[in-house]
């Protein structure tokens, strides 16, 4: 048993309601706690004011202006019953009742240590209480507590927005006991669904200090090498695996007062790092904070919105030498024209790193001096290497961490980088280099192995071996493969089917996986399967080329045969002799939704973006996912019900291609199942948790669904309320002309087509009308340019 076994978290308590504070309230809610936020009273109100309503309004104003906020900080709207409201002056002693306290107030010291000095007079002995500072030492919050809070207290780091960003700092303070420290890595992991690090008391502790250096040697190097804003946002944007963000528009995001109080308390706290003239702040960013330019908050910084003369919306950017707004200019830079013909992104850095242009040159020198940087910060803010990489991947959203950074360009060519560029290299590197080892992590038996300073050798990072990671499983040779699919053994009989297609792409090739994966597993006997990836997305659905190609030709037996091809293989999921479940992450769209829903169950991460997105392409869903709705929609149905309300409910659902902003919102859409598909927060555990479905499905005796010849359709009823509903949708100018005609194909195949009445149809005839819905539609000009518009922007023509 494990020393956090025995502690459980019902009841968490936010004191402070600001952005930060309201955010971590609704993502406690998220994960099923009952929460309590406290904030101050109002500072207008009248000292006799005995109404709650009016005493609590701080906090209760900042939880409405969350929940309206977008991205969402719930997963549900309905998660927001779990939170309750309160103030600082008439609540604090409900805090002895909570089992997790964490503090969320403004920075500043004597602010944060008052707050605390009340919960260490009310809090029950052995409750958790914790600090969300993002760099006030802990040893100087915790001075003055009594012995059982300072045992129980330490610092919580999490990143804005809390729901989204995955990064869960943890930071010792001098007493806290090791038993509290294990507790929140295990539960900031499994049940908060975060990458979990444990920090030192240090300044901006790991990821703030790391990405604060590289944001200022990005501003110094754009300066000294007179490159353009733009320019730079573009090298350190998708085509290093960062965010579109970039360096530039990631300051304004952020706000430069931030920014520089973290470069200032850095530079003052930590008078011992090498690179304190790198984060002095520039001259252009001082005349940004003196002139209130910070950012997105105050509508500008280093960018500006501007209208032209003729009323349309242009983005300036500042000039670093004139301090003036000009508009962008297009700069070839033969590196970032090299960087997008490179999809791997490994080799797409080297190449960048490597070029002898401004943007390589530019690469070269902000990559090395992150890798000294963060080389010679082990062992000040972590004892390991993993941490930094984990840090800057969850917080600051990096496809690579630092040391994944460097294995990509070669340790050799790091270390030449960095010295050229007068950076000193620590004597561990070069002492792990004189070893014989020239990465900082490699593949060894199905496992990824991390360089441990301590022991000098290569060992599995601990709390991963419970991950299935399929890039680890490269070495060994897939039960089967072919050019869009890869199965994999994963262990205990059980085999994963991983999409190797364009952005996961459902293709011929893919559908031919599923099949033949399938029937090979069946036939030797294996236990089960699963559907899933480690990929950013699942799946963005059907590939529309392959669609499209056909459709302008009007090759319409071919199509057939392919939309024949599709529905048969999703079909296949679901009738087989062994369990298949799916695991979802990211998109979730059009075939890969359809596919999700003829599996057995799925494991769906949080973070899971589900739908039918057909009708934004002109088409209805055809690979069995308006009939699979119909069937839904059948078993829902029950003595005595009404029918069409239901009905109408998932007419619209696929009518107005709705995707979901959660796993849980997908609950509502009808794409997933209750009891049958489950949610899970963290998602680097979805393919584990499908496994293990896999498992329980085997052990309890699975035999293989037989097909539906039993699903009610209304017909000509239910064809009349639902084009009753598509006109609405027509009159409120939610939908186009040719989204009704969309909406009417739609109807028909939940309907059952014009049948007389209610009766009992089989799978094979809803998928053999569903297909001839999706072939006509493919005969109209406006879908062929609604697929081309699609293929052409990545965005839905409305026409």
């Amino acid at each position: 048993m494990t020393k956090h076994s025995s502690r459980h978290i019902r009841r968490a308590a936010v004191l402070g309601s600001g952005v930060m504070g309201s955010g971590i309230a609704c993502h406690f809610a998220n994960v099923g706690l009952e929460v309590l936020m406290l904030d101050i009273l109002p500072r207008d109100m009248d000292d006799t004011e005995t109404n709650p309503a009016v005493r609590n309004s701080v906090a209760t104003q900042a939880l409405q202006t969350a929940i309206k906020s977008k991205p969402a900080p719930l997963y549900d709207k309905d998660f927001a019953k779990r939170i309750t409201v309160g103030n600082f002056t008439d609540d604090m002693d409900k805090l002895a009742d909570y089992d997790w306290i964490i503090e969320v107030v403004v920075e500043r010291l004597d602010i944060k240590q008052k707050v605390l000095g009340q919960v260490d007079k009310v809090r029950k002995p052995g409750s958790l209480v914790t600090t969300n500072t993002s760099g006030i030492p802990i040893r100087m919050i915790q001075e003055g507590m009594s012995e059982d809070f300072r045992q129980h207290f330490c610092g919580t780091h999490f990143f804005n927005p809390a729901r989204y960003l995955r990064l869960f700092e943890i930071i010792p303070g001098p007493d806290t006991k090791q038993e509290v420290l294990d507790f929140f890595m295990h539960y900031g992991d499994l049940y908060l669904g975060k990458t979990t690090v444990m920090a030192k008391d240090t300044p901006a502790f790991i990821g703030n200090r790391i990405g604060v250096y590289s944001l200022s040697k990005s501003y110094a190097l754009t300066d000294e090498l007179g490159l353009r804003i733009e320019t730079v946002d573009k090298l350190t944007g998708p085509a290093l695996g960062r965010p579109k963000t970039g360096t530039f528009r990631l300051g304004d995001l952020v706000g430069h007062d931030t920014g520089a109080h973290v470069m200032t308390g850095i530079r003052e706290n930590a008078p011992d790092d090498e690179a304190a003239a790198v984060l002095e702040i520039p001259q252009y960013y001082q005349f940004l904070i003196d002139n209130n330019f910070l950012g997105n908050k105050t509508g500008q910084g280093f960018y500006k919105k501007v209208l032209d003369e003729e009323g349309n919306r242009q983005i300036l950017g500042l000039n670093l030498k004139t301090l003036e707004y000009e508009a962008p200019a297009r700069e070839d830079l033969p590196s970032l024209k090299t960087a997008k013909q490179i999809d791997d992104l490994p080799r797409r850095v080297k190449a960048l790193f490597s070029a002898e242009d401004q943007g390589g040159t530019f690469v070269r020198r902000m990559l090395a001096g992150l890798f000294a940087y963060s080389a010679n910060r082990i062992p000040e803010i972590s004892d390991n290497l993993y941490s930094i990489d984990d840090a800057m991947r969850a917080g600051y959203a990096w496809k690579l961490g630092p040391f994944q950074y460097w294995d990509a360009v070669g340790l050799q060519a790091g270390i030449d980088a960095a010295e050229a560029d007068g950076a000193t290299i620590p004597a561990w590197v070069k002492e792990m280099q004189a070893a014989g080892h020239d990465s900082f992590y490699k593949r060894e038996g199905g496992q990824l192995k991390y360089y441990d300073l301590q022991s000098k050798s290569y060992r599995v990072k601990p709390g991963t071996e419970a991950f299935i990671i399929l890039d680890n499983l490269r070495d060994q040779k897939p039960v089967y493969q072919n050019s869009e699919v890869t199965l994999h053994d994963i262990g205990d009989g059980v085999a994963c089917l991983e999409f190797t297609s364009a952005y996961n792409s459902i293709g011929e090739g893919v559908l031919r996986g599923y099949q033949e994966a399938i029937t090979k597993l069946e036939e030797e006997g294996w236990r089960g399967m699963v559907l899933g990836n480690n990929a950013d997305n699942f799946s963005v659905g059907a590939n529309l080329m392959m669609i499209a190609q056909l459709a302008y030709q009007q090759e319409f037996e071919e199509l057939n045969m392919a939309v024949n091809l599709f529905q048969q293989s999703v079909m296949r999921l679901r009738y087989s002799a062994i369990p298949v479940v799916a695991a979802t992450q990211g998109y979730v769209f059009g075939g890969g939704c359809e596919s999700v829903m003829h599996c057995d169950g799925a494991a769906v991460a949080a973070e899971s973006y589900i739908g039918l997105v057909e009708a934004g392409i002109g088409v209805i869903p055809a690979g069995a996912g308006t009939k699979e709705f119909a069937l839904r929609t059948s078993d829902s149905f029950f003595e005595g019900d009404v029918m069409i309300p239901t009905l109408i409910e998932r007419f619209k659902t696929i009518a107005m291609a709705s995707v979901s902003t959660s796993a849980y919102e997908a609950y509502h859409h009808g794409y997933l199942i209750k009891g049958r598909d489950k949610v899970v927060v963290n998602k680097d555990r979805n393919l584990t948790e499908a496994k293990r479905m896999v498992l329980d499905l085997a052990d309890d005796g699975y035999t293989m669904p037989q097909q539906r010849e039993d699903i009610t359709v209304l017909g000509r009823g239910g064809l009349a309320a639902l084009y009753a509903a598509a006109n609405e949708l027509r009159r409120g100018q939610y939908a186009s002309e040719h989204d009704i005609k969309i909406a009417k194909k739609i109807a028909w195949v939940l309907c059952g087509g014009d049948l007389t009445g209610t009766q009992q149809v089989s799978e094979q005839y809803l998928l053999d009308i569903e297909r001839e819905a999706f072939l006509s539609l493919c005969g109209e000009q406006k879908t062929l340019e609604r697929i081309q518009h699609m293929l052409q922007t990545n965005k839905p023509l409305r026409n």
